[in-house]
C-alpha cells in the first residue's frame, strides 16, 4: 500500500505531502489543475526516467518520495535483502531530480541505481494510463497474467524444477565441449606432469617438516657436544649440580630439626631436585636419538631439493603442487573418458527434454481451456464497461526447434523452443468495434481503453494478483452514465483485494470513493502552483455536485451527489 507521497518542486507543485488510505482513492480536479502531473510525479517513483524540465522554475532540484507498507510483501522483501538494504515494514523510495542534470535514486535513505527502483515498483505498482508503467502492454507478462488465475500452480513449479535442472546440465555440456579440444591437446602434458609429481609424491606440508628435519640433522654434532655437557654437569661430573643439590638439601633437613620455619625449603629443595632429574633424564634420551649419519643428511637435502623443484614449476607451495595434481587428474581422466562423459551427460539431457516436455503439454493444455474460460469472463465484463462489440481472444503460438538450437524440449517426437514457463507464447489481442480483426493489444491506441480491458482482467485475477497497488488515469474516457456506474462498481470490488488510486471526472465513480482527493490550482504571488488535499463528508458532497453541474453547484446537483454517495 501507498501511504504518503511528498512531492516538492516539481512542475507547478511547489510542496505537497498526501496521505492515501487501503480501499478506492479517488483524485478530481479541472482540466489543467495537476491531475496528470501527480501521475507524472507516481511514475518517477517507479523507475520512469526524469527530465530537468519538471523543476520548478526557480529551484535547484525536484523531489518525490513515496512511503509504502511492504509488510508480507516476501519479493520486496527479498529483493532489498539482495542489495543489502536494510528494511521493515515501510520501504521509503526517494527521487531527486536536479536542474543540472543528474538525478539521485534512495530507497530506505540508501543510493540505489534507478534500474533498482525500477525493480522495486514494478513489484509493488501497476499504473494504468498514458504512461509506460503498464503490465499490460508488456507481452510478457501475458503469460503470467494467465497463469496467475490457474487453480493447480505446483504443475508450473514442477515443470520449472525440471527446467532449471535441464538448464544447468546444458551449460554443463557445452562448457564440457568448449573443453574438448583445449583438453586433448593438452592431454600429453598433463600426463607428463602426473609422472612427475607422483614419482616424488608430495606430502601435505612434507616440505616445513624436513627442514626442520635437516636443521637439527646439519647440527647434530653441537647437538650432542653440548647434550653431553648438560648431562654431564647434572649428574656425571664430580662436583655435579645433582650432587650439590643433594647435598643442601641434606643440610636444609638437619636445619629444620631444630626450626620448623626450614620445612618450606626442604620441600622446595625436593622440586628443584626433581625438575634437575626431569631435565637430565631428557637430555639423556634425546642425545640418544642423534643420528650421526650424513647419509641421512644428504637424502634430507635431495628430498628438499626434489620439492622445491615441484614447488617452483607449480605454483610456488607445496599446497599448489598438491592441488595442481588432483585438477590435471580430473582433466586427464576426462580426456581419457571424454566420449563416455558427452553420451552420459547427452542422454540425460535427451530424458530431461521429455520429462519437461510431458509436463508442459499438461500445462499448455489447461492454459488453453482457462484461456476459454477468461475470454468468455472479459467479453462479458467489458460489456458491463462500456465496450459492448469487444472480441478479445489469448492466442497461443510455438516454434520448433531449428538444428542450431540448444534450448529446447520434446513433445510428442517434436522439438520445441522452451523457456521457464514451457514452450507456450501467449499474447492478448482484441478488437471493440464489430467487423474488425482483433489486434494484439500492445497495439490499442486508447488509454481509456486499455485501463478499461485491465480493470477487467484485473477484477478476474485480483485474488490472485501481487501487485498490491494499481493506479489508473483515464479509465473513464468515452464513457458516461450506467456504464460509468458499472465502471465504478467494478473499481469498488477491486479494492477489496489492492489499493486502488483512480483520476476520474465522472461523479459516478467519484461518489463511491473510500477517499476523495481534490487537485486545485491556486495563484500565490506571480506564479500558479497545483495542490492537493482530502476532502471531507460536505467538501466531497459540494466536489461530486461540481462534476454533476459545473462551477455553479446546483441544489438538484447536491441532491443527486447524496444519493450517487449514498448519503440521501
Amino acid at each position: 500500500m501507498l501511504k504518503s507521497i511528498l512531492i516538492k518542486d516539481y512542475a507547478l507543485i511547489e510542496n505537497i505531502q498526501v496521505e492515501f488510505g487501503k480501499g478506492l482513492n479517488i483524485i478530481t480536479g479541472e482540466t489543467g489543475a495537476g491531475k496528470s502531473i501527480l501521475i507524472d510525479a507516481m511514475g518517477l517513483l517507479l523507475g520512469e526516467r526524469a527530465s530537468t524540465e519538471i523543476v520548478r522554475k526557480g529551484a535547484e532540484k525536484s523531489i518525490v518520495e513515496g512511503i509504502f507498507d511492504i509488510e508480507g510483501n516476501k519479493k520486496v522483501l527479498s529483493l532489498l535483502s539482495e542489495n543489502e538494504i536494510e528494511s521493515n515494514s515501510e520501504l521509503i523510495v526517494r527521487r531527486e531530480v536536479f536542474l543540472k542534470g543528474t538525478n539521485r535514486c534512495f530507497l530506505n535513505d540508501t543510493p540505489v541505481t534507478l534500474n533498482l527502483i525500477k525493480e522495486v515498483g514494478d513489484l509493488l505498482v501497476d499504473l494504468h494510463g498514458q504512461h509506460e508503467h503498464q503490465s499490460l502492454l508488456k507481452v510478457e507478462t501475458h503469460i503470467e497474467l494467465l497463469d496467475e488465475i490457474s487453480e493447480d500452480h505446483s504443475i508450473i513449479e514442477s515443470y520449472r524444477s525440471k527446467y532449471d535442472k535441464l538448464t544447468t546440465m546444458l551449460r554443463e555440456l557445452k562448457e564440457l565441449t568448449k573443453k574438448e579440444y583445449d583438453i586433448k591437446e593438452r592431454k600429453g602434458l598433463y600426463e607428463f606432469q602426473i609422472k612427475e609429481i607422483d614419482e616424488i609424491l608430495p606430502e601435505p606440508e612434507e616440505d616445513v617438516k624436513l627442514e626442520n628435519e635437516l636443521k637439527i640433522l646439519e647440527n647434530s654434532e653441537k647437538l650432542l657436544t653440548v647434550a653431553n655437557e648438560i648431562y654431564d654437569s647434572i649428574y656425571e661430573n664430580e662436583d655435579s649440580i645433582m650432587g650439590r643439590v643433594s647435598g643442601i638439601k641434606n643440610k636444609l633437613v638437619e636445619l629444620s630439626k631444630i626450626d620448623n620455619s626450614f620445612t618450606e625449603k626442604v620441600n622446595e629443595s625436593e622440586s628443584l631436585f626433581a625438575i634437575l632429574s626431569d631435565i637430565s633424564e631428557f637430555v639423556r634420551t634425546y642425545k640418544d636419538r642423534i643420528d650421526l649419519d650424513p647419509d641421512t643428511v644428504e637424502k634430507t637435502r635431495i628430498r628438499i631439493g626434489l620439492l622445491n623443484l615441484l614447488k617452483k614449476k607449480y605454483g610456488g607451495t607445496l599446497k599448489s603442487v598438491i592441488d595442481h595434481r588432483e585438477k590435471i587428474g580430473k582433466e586427464f581422466e576426462l580426456a581419457e573418458n571424454f566420449s563416455d562423459k558427452i553420451s552420459e551427460l547427452n542422454k540425460e539431457i535427451n530424458s530431461l527434454r521429455k520429462e519437461c516436455g510431458v509436463i508442459a503439454k499438461k500445462i499448455s493444455v489447461n492454459r488453453k481451456s482457462l484461456a476459454k474460460k477468461v475470454k468468455k469472463e472479459v467479453e462479458e465484463l467489458l460489456v458491463n464497461l462500456g465496450i459492448t462489440d469487444s472480441n478479445f481472444e489469448i492466442r497461443f503460438e510455438n516454434q520448433t526447434a531449428g538444428l542450431q538450437e540448444e534450448n529446447f524440449i520434446i513433445v510428442d517426437d517434436k522439438n520445441f523452443i522452451c523457456d521457464a514457463n514451457g514452450y507456450d507464447k501467449i499474447e492478448f489481442f482484441i478488437s471493440t468495434n464489430i467487423g474488425e480483426d482483433a489486434k494484439p493489444l500492445v497495439k490499442v491506441a486508447s488509454g481509456g481503453e486499455v485501463s478499461r480491458i485491465m480493470l477487467a482482467l484485473k477484477s478476474i485475477l485480483a485474488k490472485s494478483d501481487n501487485l498490491p497497488i494499481l493506479i489508473f488515469d483515464e479509465i473513464d474516457t468515452g464513457i458516461s452514465g450506467r456504464i460509468a456506474q458499472k465502471v465504478g462498481h467494478s473499481l469498488k470490488s477491486l479494492a477489496s483485494f489492492h489499493q486502488i488510486i483512480a483520476i476520474t471526472h465522472l461523479p459516478q465513480i467519484a461518489g463511491i470513493s473510500d477517499y476523495h482527493f481534490a487537485v486545485e490550482k491556486r495563484k500565490l504571488g506571480d506564479r500558479v502552483v497545483s495542490n492537493i488535499r482530502m476532502l471531507k463528508n460536505n467538501e466531497r458532497i459540494n466536489e461530486v455536485a461540481k462534476l454533476i453541474s459545473g462551477e455553479k453547484i446546483t441544489k438538484v446537483a447536491l441532491n443527486s451527489a447524496k444519493e450517487l454517495m449514498n448519503l440521501s
